[in-house]
């Protein structure tokens, strides 16, 4: 049985290591999962995921001409795609769009005269604490 990148595979765990675990798969293949693709979370420890014997549905990342293959078990498991979360600022963004162009320019204006007005009362008290 040959093994395809992209597919996956029921394997059985037979060795786990600080970096990874060993996986033999059907057709009497052996691959490693990298600690980095056994779960979505950070892995300090990879015994806390995985054990000798485990058996495991892992996804084939890769096969080298070499015959290492790399596989993931975090990419193996279908999860429904969560919907996009909404960045810091893009309520402020979707409340600008609904703004006239005179009202975004007002908006401006006035941030601005705010933004001279506070940077002028810091550079004078850099100056000695006032005009003369």
């Amino acid at each position: 049985m040959s093994i395809e990148t992209g597919n996956k595979y029921q394997g059985k765990v037979t060795g786990v290591t600080k970096f990874g675990a060993f996986v033999d798969l059907p057709g009497g293949k052996t691959g490693l999962v990298h600690i980095s693709e056994v779960a979505d979370q950070y892995v300090k420890d990879i015994n806390e995921f995985v054990k000798v014997g485990d058996e495991v549905t892992v996804k084939v990342l890769k096969v080298e001409n070499d015959g290492k293959i790399g596989l993931s078990i975090r990419k193996a498991t279908d999860r429904p795609k969560q919907e996009e979360k909404p960045r810091r600022n893009q309520p402020f963004k979707k409340r600008e769009q609904t703004l006239s162009f005179e009202d975004k320019m007002n908006r401006f204006l006035k941030d601005s005269e705010e933004n001279l007005a506070t940077i002028r009362k810091k550079s004078d008290n850099r100056k000695g604490g006032g005009r003369r």
